[in-house]
């Protein structure tokens, strides 16, 4: 059965992460794999028991995977097993753990195993699959963590701009009263 796991460091906490992988809202804004990515069958959050589906990009988009929460443990853990039978798929199933290793920083593995169908065919199919899915999932975390530099670079300039300003607004009123 094929089988693997990826890791990333992200420059944000476990739950920040955790709550950005799983807003399917905002899934998009970072997930470089789907088209699409949705909650389904009347689920308007993710949780345990919820059902998901999502669809690949580009020449991935043949693959739409719907899948259900069978964990999820926030900040530390979700599991998901596939439902339906996209092409290529006997089974899948994934996990992602999320660990804060300093301020503002944490790790998220994802780890992943499947079955091929045709059955026939998995000698061929499996080991081509599993190289994919690393591929794919360590461009996905990489962008993800991409997404968290940003989003932390933003904030810093923000920050840095407003305090500038305020260094500047303290500076013009010494000068106003130096004046008068």
């Amino acid at each position: 059965m094929p089988h693997g796991a990826v890791s990333q460091i992200i420059p944000a906490s476990s739950a920040a992460v955790f709550d950005l992988v799983h807003d399917y809202r905002r899934r998009l804004e970072w997930d470089t794999l789907l088209s699409s990515a949705s909650l389904t069958d009347g689920h308007t959050q993710a949780g345990l028991g919820a059902t998901t589906l999502c669809v690949g990009r580009g020449w991935l988009r043949m693959i739409a995977m719907k899948a259900q929460y069978v964990a999820f443990d926030r900040p530390r853990l979700t599991a998901i097993k596939m439902i339906n039978s996209p092409p290529f798929f006997a089974s899948c199933g994934a996990s992602i753990r999320h660990e804060d290793i300093a301020a503002n920083h944490s790790r998220i593995t994802y780890t992943w195993t499947f079955t091929v169908r045709p059955r026939w065919l998995a000698w061929l199919l499996a080991p081509v699959m599993n190289r994919v899915f690393a591929w794919e999932a360590s461009k996905r975390l990489a962008a993800l963590r991409e997404h968290f530099a940003r989003t932390a670079c933003r904030r810093d300039h923000c920050q840095a701009r407003s305090a500038g300003e305020d260094a500047g607004l303290q500076i013009a009123k010494q000068e106003l009263q130096s004046a008068n």
